[in-house]
């Protein structure tokens, strides 16, 4: 129950900075951040659906948004016209950049207020030992730090 109401608590806080302080919802975010670390800023709908543990329908509505305020586009695959790929611009490359840095701060500051140096290792270690928690760094920030250069040397 802890786990849950934690995890509710938390999400709520940060949906509500991220909203308040960049006008992106946590899927936004984290699709931006997807397609930064993707191989070509390029993924396939199907394949950023399941980052994002997203359905089909439900990654083609966050897309539309992000496409009608041009952060990203559709292209599609030469060899297979089947294939669609959203591809982030530089519009949202930035839009990430910017929000990234605060971000990471604010749960930063939100995590130390409540755990010490050591208890914060420790939960990044329990953490991403779970499924799909893909953390690819250490510490509170992860990849996250990746999307701001300014973070990231505090990692």
């Amino acid at each position: 129950m802890a786990l849950l109401r934690g995890h509710a608590g938390l999400r709520r806080i940060v949906a509500a900075q991220l909203h308040d302080a960049h006008e992106l919802t946590v899927n936004e975010y984290e699709a931006l951040l997807l397609l930064d670390e993707a191989p070509d800023s390029r993924m396939r709908g199907v394949d950023l659906a399941a980052g994002l543990q997203l359905t089909p329908s439900g990654v083609t509505r966050l897309l539309d948004g992000l496409r009608a305020r041009g952060f990203i586009e559709r292209a599609h695959c030469p060899q297979d016209g089947r294939v669609a790929y959203a591809v982030l611009l530089d519009a949202g490359r930035a839009k990430l950049r910017r929000a990234a840095c605060s971000h990471v701060a604010e749960i930063k500051a939100l995590l130390a207020e409540r755990f010490s140096d050591q208890e914060l290792a420790t939960l990044a270690a329990l953490l991403s030992r779970l499924p799909g928690a893909g953390c690819s760094g250490e510490g509170t920030g992860g990849s996250m730090h990746a999307a701001c250069p300014q973070r990231a040397a505090d990692a």
